[in-house]
């Protein structure tokens, strides 16, 4: 994405290259961007980076909500208490 090559670019000399650079340059981004804006981002995109947009904010929130539900973690809120 253009978009991303050139906030790369403006940045890199910036950056320390941990995952925390990328989450607050994200976050930082994000709230200075109008929906508007969002979707012209979107429709620069090409197929497979819509595809990939688009599934790995599926993968997201279906971990999150499974995460919340419970499922595949035990749920130590409803396991009988063992307290002698």
């Amino acid at each position: 994405m253009k978009f991303i090559d050139e906030l790369y670019e403006y940045y890199k000399d910036r950056l320390s290259g941990d995952e925390e650079d990328a989450e607050i340059l994200t976050m930082s981004v994000l709230e200075e961007l109008s929906r508007e804006d969002l979707l012209e981002l979107i429709k620069e995109m090409d197929d497979a980076e819509l595809v990939g947009m688009v599934g790995l904010y599926m993968l997201e929130r279906l971990k999150a909500k499974m995460a919340q539900e419970g499922i595949g973690q035990t749920k130590w809120f409803s396991s009988p208490s063992i307290i002698h």
